[in-house]
């Protein structure tokens, strides 16, 4: 079983649990259409465009 040689110090081990290895916030962009904020590189789910076209027809329901 493995067994620490030292002691670890507080500001080593606080290094080690900060948050510069947590996750960022993924970019969010405005839709060019309807302006809503929707991930990059992905179809508005408001309008169904996508790069300025339009993707999804959200005129049609689907039951």
């Amino acid at each position: 079983m493995a067994v620490p040689k030292a002691k670890v110090s507080k500001a080593r081990r606080d290094k080690r649990r900060s948050s510069v290895w947590k996750l960022d916030m993924p970019g969010m962009t405005k839709c060019a259409k309807c302006g809503e904020y929707n991930l990059s590189h992905r179809v508005c789910k408001s309008c169904g465009s996508y790069a300025g076209e339009e993707i999804i027809s959200k005129d049609s329901k689907k039951a």
